[in-house]
């Protein structure tokens, strides 16, 4: 079975839904089997209110552009047929899930809360359990694992979506379950009649080309994201050191 999971973020007109702040940017990036698609979902609203002066200093969305965007209802059932049944990956998804439930109950038409569509991972949490007592901003998660972020001087929707695309691919990469198979399963041996492959034998041997000084410190870069990733060690510096 093919694994759907949708990155999402919003940008909002302030901090609290019960206070009338409402949501005025979604963006949603798809993901099949760990791999970006190219298939998104990325919308404007019109919130039917003032933008905090604070929250433009964050987005840079102002009233006037929201002026002549759609309004929620007009967009809902096109945005719950995108996330349906897939699982969404949000920074801190307590508060995108919050405004988001809020627009869906404005609509007034019985929409169900987005946990009953979708599970969740919430790669706040995540990052939490990885790096206890570290900085787990999306900007902070950027730096540990060398995503490029250059492009956000201000926070929006689709972007950050992306960026948190790179951030989960990253902090989630799984490694060793090629060794510990084998060592799970070992292959059955044959017998000492059975098929066996026979190579040439009067073959030169073959030429060893040396990694050049640059390849190596390469090297040694990605195994030093796979230690932050994998909480440790990774399976190539275990063996070095076993």
């Amino acid at each position: 079975m093919r694994e759907r999971q949708v990155v999402l973020d919003t940008e909002t007109t302030g901090l609290d839904p019960a206070q009338g702040h409402r949501v005025i940017e979604i963006g949603c990036i798809e993901l099949l089997n760990r791999r970006l698609t190219g298939q998104h979902f990325h919308v404007y609203l019109q919130p039917d209110r003032r933008i905090d002066a604070e929250a433009i200093k964050i987005h840079g969305i102002t009233n006037e552009f929201l002026a002549d965007q759609p309004r929620f209802a007009e967009v809902a059932e096109e945005f719950l047929d995108f996330v349906r049944d897939a699982e969404l990956i949000i920074h801190n998804a307590a508060f995108d899930l919050n405004f988001l439930n809020h627009e869906l109950r404005r609509c007034g038409r019985g929409q169900p809360s987005l946990e009953q569509l979708c599970t969740v991972e919430d790669t706040l949490l995540l990052a939490r359990q990885r790096h206890p007592g570290q900085r787990n901003s999306l900007d902070a998660l950027c730096k540990r694992y060398a995503i490029d972020n250059s492009q956000r001087t201000l926070h929006g929707a689709l972007l950050d979506a992306e960026i948190l695309a790179d951030v989960y691919l990253a902090m989630t990469r799984q490694q060793g379950s090629m060794f510990e198979q084998e060592a799970t399963h070992p292959a059955t041996p044959h017998h000492e009649d059975s098929q066996r492959v026979i190579g040439p034998r009067n073959r030169s041997p073959l030429p060893v080309l040396r990694a050049a000084a640059e390849d190596c410190a390469e090297h040694e870069r990605y195994l030093d994201l796979l230690d932050k990733s994998g909480g440790g060690p990774c399976v190539w510096r275990r063996l070095e050191s076993a």
